[in-house]
């Protein structure tokens, strides 16, 4: 069985795969605080409550884009599941060609998007992750890895509304009945969610302009993170919902890895 583990900056989730099969999941916070001990503790505890023995796990795969908490977690994965984790990066074999100018400086999770996303749906694609960051994945249809688009995310957002001005309160995330809101609470849910709404639609549109110049079929949608399962509900645009996506990236690349350390 393998433990794959991503790092976010709000949220940190853990799957546990037999083979292909994703058998459980589980998000909790991304808690800067957290000690290797805490993190073992909790990691063990979730398996015993799927009825997983740590024993069976016999690698651990581990994409991050908060460094402090990747170290902390590699160094959980020796101790706890005595195995030399494998930290995604632009430096392994992915099986996808990265053409950003510093390959280095793509985030591992959207490293994770591309593999999984095209493995699963081909190219050309554009991966949505709604995450703290909203971004952008632009697959070839040969599967290279073209850039992309980052812009802030939804509850980002909404935070810095509330942090930044003192009478706007903290809000749920949901979309409003209508977009002309008739009190506080529904005209910031109504900016926020219907304007990233409108933004995501609106990227997607000059991106699919930008990339018809260069493939021959229009690309598919797809979303992942957070927020994704709302927003896919409000829109055409987006063809399909993968809630597990960096997971699935994850796997497919410590398989890959695995299998050039047996030739």
């Amino acid at each position: 069985m393998l433990l794959a583990i991503d790092i976010g900056n709000t949220h940190t989730v853990f799957g546990v795969y037999k083979g292909s099969k994703l058998q459980r999941d589980w998000r909790v916070t991304s808690s800067h605080q957290r000690t290797e001990d805490e993190a073992g503790t909790q990691v063990k505890l979730f398996l015993q409550e799927a009825g997983i023995s740590a024993k069976d796990i016999d690698g651990v795969g581990i994409s991050s884009v908060v460094p402090n908490l990747t170290d902390i977690f590699a160094s959980m994965a020796r101790k706890y599941f005595q195995a030399d984790p494998m930290l995604v990066s632009s430096a392994l074999d992915l099986g996808i060609k990265i053409l950003y100018e510093d390959p280095n400086s793509v985030g591992a999770d959207r490293l994770c998007n591309a593999v999984a996303g095209f493995a699963k749906y081909g190219g050309p694609l554009i991966i949505i992750d709604f995450g703290t960051a909203t971004t952008y994945d632009v697959i070839a249809a040969n599967g290279d890895y073209l850039g992309g688009v980052i812009a802030p995310g939804i509850e980002t957002s909404a935070v810095d509304l509330h942090k930044r001005a003192a009478k706007l309160p903290k809000i749920e995330l949901h979309f409003p009945p209508k977009m002309i809101g008739t009190d506080t609470v529904g005209s910031m849910q109504a900016g926020i969610l219907f304007g990233a709404l409108d933004a995501m639609e609106g990227t997607v549109r000059r991106v699919q302009e930008e990339l018809g110049k260069r493939e021959k079929k229009r690309a598919r949608i797809i979303a992942t993170g957070g927020f994704s399962e709302m927003m896919s509900r409000q829109t055409k645009l987006i063809e399909a919902w993968e809630p597990s996506l960096v997971l699935d990236g994850v796997r497919l690349i410590y398989e890959r890895v695995n299998r050039g350390k047996k030739r």
